[in-house]
């Protein structure tokens, strides 16, 4: 019965050691990618950041381009599951879980900066047919999910009829992720050069997150 456990204990720990050997990876990975682009980044480039042999590179993802899909689902998945998780919740209003919402997305950009500044270029690129199929198959989620979340409101009376579904979710992608992408030029704009790291991203989500909900306010047709 020991021996069993002991190998169970074993077993455990070598595939969470595996979890961690891969996402450290695909980070540097990301780092990479954002900084220099997919194509101008080499397998060997990301294990050297990595410190790993390119053995473990070719062994865990197969190739370069499996690896950004890896990196894709990784970032992706949990989105998703969140999104589905708050539309659950029958104790919050419907504006609440669009507040939500906003809030999280705001906070997933601006701590995964890199990552979607990728997630730009590659819709831009369309040269991975894969991460292409991926981000339309969660765009689709995400639009069906936005949608259930305003008939339920306008159910209640509380949201206004005639929603352009695709042109809200929109609004907030592209709103936050220009500001992401225009960083520098908004910091100078607004005389904030001198906020620190931590200082900005507070700075930025409480700016967008006012932003976005007024503006759904007005999309939505909602009355606080």
């Amino acid at each position: 019965m020991i021996l069993l456990n002991n190998c169970l204990v074993l077993r455990f720990n070598l595939k969470m050691e595996v979890k961690d050997k891969k996402k450290h990876i695909l980070d540097s990975a990301e780092k990479l990618f954002a900084m220099k682009g997919f194509e101008a980044s080499t397998v060997r480039e990301i294990a050297d950041e990595a410190n790993v042999n390119l053995a473990m590179i070719s062994y865990y993802f197969g190739s370069k381009e499996k690896m950004m899909e890896s990196l894709f689902q990784e970032r992706m998945i949990n989105t998703k599951l969140k999104v589905e998780q708050l539309l659950k919740n029958e104790h919050m209003p419907p504006f609440g879980k669009v507040e939500i919402m906003l809030d999280d997305y705001i906070k997933k950009v601006l701590e995964n900066e890199a990552f979607y500044k990728i997630l730009l270029c590659e819709q831009v690129m369309k040269k991975n047919l894969e991460i292409i199929r991926m981000l339309k198959e969660l765009k689709l989620s995400y639009a069906a999910m936005f949608t259930d979340l305003v008939k339920e409101g306008q159910k209640k009376k509380v949201f206004k009829k005639n929603i352009d579904v695709l042109l809200a979710l929109n609004t907030m992608t592209g709103t936050v992720t220009q500001i992401i992408i225009n960083k520098e030029h908004y910091c100078e704009f607004n005389n904030i050069e001198v906020l620190q790291e931590e200082e900005l991203k507070h700075f930025l989500h409480s700016k967008l997150f006012d932003h976005l909900k007024n503006i759904f306010k007005t999309i939505l047709g909602y009355e606080s």
